[in-house]
């Protein structure tokens, strides 16, 4: 696989922008948790403020990412962003605050900039050759696991070195820098790359090599089709809901300082940056729902070691195998979500899977929120594993239903340039575009 592709200015400068609006998403959920935990009950109110995020993300991203215009995308965004920083800036100025308001500040946070991860992700396929999707996808993924690596310990620094509430305001203030950043990128990518309506698949093109002309079809009816691959989604994310919000009160269980949840959490970014990066330089067999199912089997049982093992060691090494298996999962993920829909939905389909990752997420802390007064961190961990199997089957089974096994449909498809030259037949069919 070669990444020489995708190194140019306006991708490096697409990444800082990237990094500064991903980085306060990333530092939300532990930031939140930090800056009630000396409220009495805070561990529960902080797995609340966070579900109050998620939920902002959930009904943000949908609505939003359906309303986002390619061609002028810019305005959106950034007013997106700016609500996002408003939000953040609240938290981290009025910690004390009753937890109504909190809440409010906390949803307007993630609601904000919902869009704004499906709205980065088709201007960068619009900066590279289409060819270069795939590296350009497993660039951006590194690039986002990155960021959760860094974050855990910027937050966990800040919030018990200097005060629980500065973690916020940096959020605030990188959000509100991402919006300047956005000037320095083009207004949007309709007419850029092949994601827009103009592109070869498009609307002023030919009828689509799956037959369908999608002219006639509604875009909710549309992206209604991937639903298995967002329910998967939904699974890959609440057992990082788990790993985020509940670790810290599993520290305490197990007699371990809580100032260790941070690195712990930097353990299993950093294996996730690896193992993107790895699963980019090959492709790999089966299909992509048993592919799927298994990659997701195996982070269930590494996050429910997490909550068995005894000692900070052991606890480091599962949430390693953790995030070495979950970044499979998610490239595998971004892939099936490519095959189901059609190259000018694809921008819209990022947000709704971004809002059903979120649902997995609030689902998955609320859950945890309401068992920590009840049961101990560790029982609460294994009763979110128990939430994410069950997800991951409803998505296998949806799979199968929708009839995934036909000729070319859950193929293994290679993520690098081995897939050969822009226009090469890949996945069954020639659209470079389906690849990742």
């Amino acid at each position: 696989m070669s990444y020489r592709d995708v190194v140019s200015r306006r991708v490096l400068t697409w990444a800082l922008v990237a990094v500064a609006a991903r980085m306060p998403v990333a530092m939300a959920p532990l930031a939140l948790v930090f800056l009630v935990r000396e409220r009495p009950g805070g561990y529960s109110l902080g797995a609340a403020l966070a579900a109050a995020y998620v939920v902002g993300e959930i009904v943000g991203a949908p609505v939003l990412g359906m309303r986002l215009n390619p061609r002028r995308a810019r305005p959106h965004l950034a007013a997106g962003l700016l609500a996002g920083a408003v939000g953040f800036a609240g938290l981290g100025a009025f910690p004390a605050a009753p937890a109504a308001l909190l809440a409010g500040s906390a949803f307007l946070a993630g609601a904000g900039p919902a869009a704004a991860p499906g709205g980065l992700r088709a201007l960068l396929t619009s900066l590279v050759p289409g060819h270069a999707a795939a590296q350009a996808l497993s660039v951006e993924s590194m690039l986002t696991f990155g960021v959760w690596a860094v974050s855990p310990a910027t937050v966990t620094g800040l919030a018990l070195g200097v005060g629980p509430h500065l973690p916020l305001l940096l959020a605030a203030a990188l959000m509100a820098a991402s919006v300047a950043g956005l000037w320095f990128l083009p207004a949007g990518w309709a007419a850029d790359g092949p994601d827009g309506p103009d592109g070869p698949d498009g609307p002023d093109g030919q009828e689509r090599r799956d037959g369908r002309d999608g002219r006639g079809a509604s875009r909710l009816r549309v992206l209604a089709r991937a639903w298995p691959v967002y329910v998967t989604g939904a699974a890959g994310l609440s057992l990082l809901a788990l790993a985020e919000l509940v670790l810290p009160a599993l520290l305490d269980q197990r007699g371990i300082a809580v100032g260790w949840a941070g690195p712990l959490l930097t353990v299993m970014s950093v294996s996730s940056a690896i193992g993107a990066f790895l699963h980019g330089l090959r492709s790999w067999p089966g299909r992509l729902r048993t592919r799927s199912v298994v990659l997701m089997a195996g982070m269930s049982a590494a996050v429910a070691a997490v909550a068995l093992v005894p000692g900070a060691p052991g606890i480091a090494a599962a949430l390693a195998v953790a995030g070495l298996l979950q970044s499979g999962a998610m490239l595998t993920r971004n892939l099936s979500l490519r095959e189901v829909l059609p190259p000018d939905a694809l921008a819209a389909g990022y947000s709704v899977m971004y809002a059903a990752v979120g649902a997995g997420y609030a689902a998955t802390g609320s859950l945890a929120g309401a068992l920590l007064p009840l049961a101990a961190p560790s029982t609460a961990i294994l009763a979110g594993v128990a939430l994410t199997l069950v997800l991951t089957s409803v998505g296998w089974w949806g799979e199968i239903r929708a009839g995934r096994s036909a000729p070319g449909a859950g193929t293994a498809v290679p993520l690098g340039a081995a897939a050969g030259a822009e226009g090469a037949p890949v996945g069954g069919g020639g659209d470079p575009e389906r690849r990742l």
